[in-house]
């Protein structure tokens, strides 16, 4: 049986400013890091088709020269915090197990193993690189407790693998979302008494019967919501702290979808970069739920710069990112699994773990250390 005791507010008296309407209708970034991108729908065509580009980089056919896959171990013995990558956000986290007890809390952050991240099966983003292991490997291995959704895209919210777990576990598991994100979760069939919905701050503690527990806390993140032309920013999106209450107590923060500040010109320098404002939110994440022993931290998808610098993160500014939250190692993900429709133009595939270890020695920070990656399918232990 799973249990949901809700906490109080990290920050009760902390104004709304990320409301729109009392009670909200929406939801918005509330820092000067966040400046919309200029335009709207021309706009983005004219980023995607209209202006100087470099030259288009496919998908190497050789798969040496992409993120290697390795087959999950789901008989891992370890008793320590595992955490083990999918693919793209997509990570399954295993709570260390307590003594006397079979196993520990088994929580899926962002889970996606459809083909296209897309509201339709024939067109979309469309996965590179294979899942690990199949959804079905995994439901029959683990039994899942926790579900977290960082916010409503496709690439993060994937409504054929909720519809799955929900299938297979019931009343058993929790899905965690951001203030609105019930409705689209509902209108796919998951039990309404199996939601919680949490804003920025929020926090909850789940058990596990015979197992244990865990706190998650609901964290801001500067990033947006849609689902559909017509939703945009209806539903919260967030980033989560989360905390294995059992016998080490380790920490771990994911960050979802996010940005850390707005550039609007091509080709700053760094100097001129660090002059931006940077969203400040982090450093109340690391001051308040902090240090962590691992985050996992956003490094692709994310060319033109100019363009999606208020969205999505790169290598260098999840490096500030690591040090606000105060986390002694961090891993870059939200790479080498698919392709999004704008950066597929700019970015080739492969750079994004190059730039993430530039990035991580011109911060003097140990490579393997304090800053990583993973394999997909890999899994570690929270040391």
């Amino acid at each position: 049986m799973v249990t949901v005791k809700q906490l109080p507010s990290l920050l009760p008296d902390e104004p709304k400013s990320h409301h729109v309407g009392d009670p909200p209708t929406g939801f918005n970034n509330p820092w000067p890091s966040f400046n919309p991108q200029n335009g709207g729908p021309l706009s983005l065509l004219q980023v995607r088709f209209g202006r100087d580009k470099p030259a288009f980089v496919p998908v190497p056919a050789d798969r040496n020269e992409l993120v290697p896959v390795r087959k999950v171990d789901f008989a891992n013995p370890d008793p320590g915090f595992k955490v083990t990558w999918i693919g793209h956000a997509s990570f399954l986290l295993q709570t260390s197990r307590p003594q006397g007890a079979s196993r520990g809390i088994n929580i899926l952050c962002d889970p996606v193993f459809s083909e296209r991240t897309s509201p339709v099966t024939w067109f979309g983003p469309k996965r590179y690189t294979p899942t690990p292991c199949t959804l079905d490997e995994l439901l029959e291995s683990v039994d899942i407790d926790v579900v977290i959704i960082s916010h409503n895209h496709y690439d993060h919210a994937d409504t054929a693998t909720l519809k799955a777990v929900y299938a297979k576990r019931q009343s058993n598991v929790r899905f965690l979302v951001g203030l609105h994100n019930s409705r689209w979760l509902i209108s796919n069939g998951i039990g309404q008494s199996c939601i919680t919905e949490l804003d920025w701050w929020d926090g909850v503690e789940i058990g596990v019967e015979d197992v244990g527990s865990v706190r998650i806390t609901c964290t801001p993140t500067q990033h947006f919501s849609s689902r559909s032309i017509n939703d945009r920013n209806h539903d919260l999106w967030c980033s989560y702290a989360i905390q294995d209450l059992q016998a080490y107590g380790k920490k771990l923060y994911f960050s979802g979808d996010t940005a850390y500040r707005s550039i609007h010109a091509r080709n700053l320098s760094r100097e001129e970069e660090d002059a931006q404002p940077a969203c400040p939110t982090f450093k109340q994440v690391g001051e308040l739920l902090g240090p962590f022993d691992l985050a996992l931290l956003p490094i692709g998808l994310c060319e033109p710069r100019d363009f999606m610098s208020n969205v999505h993160a790169n290598s260098w500014d999840s490096i500030r990112i690591h040090q606000d939250v105060r986390s002694k190692k961090s891993i870059g993900m939200h790479w080498g699994t698919v392709r999004g429709g704008l950066s597929a133009a700019y970015e080739d595939v492969r750079t994004p773990p190059r730039n993430w270890k530039i990035a991580a020695e011109e911060a003097g920070l140990k490579w393997g250390e304090e800053i990583g990656l993973m394999d997909i399918g890999q899994t570690i232990v929270i040391s």
